[in-house]
């Protein structure tokens, strides 16, 4: 069996447990349940602390798993990331105190509190920097006001919190992160159907179908609006001189391409939703 790890809890939780529910597998029925074991599919799910998870996917214990890119590289672990998610994204960023820092040059010898200790000293090695890390679980925005740290490194999303602090960000971003689908590096049997499965929910979730009627001889630039996750689906309609079009665009761009494509003259243009892909 395929052993998976999933994230038991926190932002990654609920969207990879969605994801894997609409890629046809079986999820815990109740919170507490640690090991689902999915039979029909063969594969066997592992909730874990996101945290962990690398850990026990690059020791070989588990053969893959979801979890963050940042909390990958900061686990050090060997596990390698097999492609992105697409959800959970999250910039990662330094702050100080307002007006103190410009830019990451200016670490050099200060104190820097996170809780991806190993990410940031990987960072700042890469540009030269030495810089005493403090390693805090949880909140760090609190550091500097209360005189453990000169700077942090953290999740920047609004920066409300960290301007609450008397924080503001500098420098270029550290990393930016998002939920990956992550490995042991093993060619484990049933890898290649979890990664087939999951790109089709993918891209059922970004992609929407499109039907419209269209005179033949506007095709070219209907086609040209629209053309398709590879190509469009043509078929001849009833009426000479006229053909039915179905293609695949972007959920974001649905509304601004049924303009143009009613622009170009489509007409009885219809939007439905992909509840599911193998692409």
């Amino acid at each position: 069996m395929l052993k998976i790890a999933v994230p038991n809890k926190g932002s990654l939780a609920e969207t990879a447990a969605w994801m894997l529910d609409e890629a046809g597998y079986r999820g815990r029925r109740d919170s507490k349940e640690l090991i689902v074991v999915d039979a029909r599919n063969e594969v066997e799910f592992f909730f874990l602390r996101p945290r962990d998870i690398a850990t026990y996917v690059g020791s070989g214990a588990l053969d893959v798993g979801i979890t963050g890119r940042d909390l990958l590289l900061d686990s050090g672990s060997t596990a390698v990331e097999i492609e992105p998610l697409g959800f959970a994204r999250s910039t990662f960023r330094f702050a100080g105190p307002a007006g103190r820092f410009g830019s990451a040059a200016e670490l050099q010898g200060v104190r820097i509190a996170s809780s991806y200790t190993l990410l940031v000293e990987q960072h700042l090695a890469s540009m030269g920097i030495t810089a005493e890390l403090v390693r805090l679980d949880g909140a760090v925005e609190s550091a500097v006001r209360l005189g453990v740290a000169d700077a942090v490194a953290d999740v920047v999303e609004t920066g409300a919190t960290l301007r609450a602090q008397g924080l503001e960000v500098f420098g270029d971003p550290i990393l930016t992160s998002e939920a990956v689908l992550i490995s042991n590096g093993g060619d484990h049997p049933g890898l290649a159907t979890l990664k087939r499965r999951i790109d089709g929910v993918m891209v059922a979730r970004d992609y929407v179908m499109v039907d419209y009627d269209i005179e033949r001889s506007r095709l070219d630039a209907a086609t040209a609006v629209a053309r398709g996750f590879e190509s469009a689906t043509v078929s001849p309609l009833q009426k000479e001189g006229w053909v039915a079009v179905r293609v695949m665009v972007r959920r974001d761009d649905t509304n601004q391409i049924m303009d143009a494509l009613a622009d170009a003259g489509a007409r009885a243009i219809i939007v439905s939703r992909i509840h599911a892909a193998r692409i």
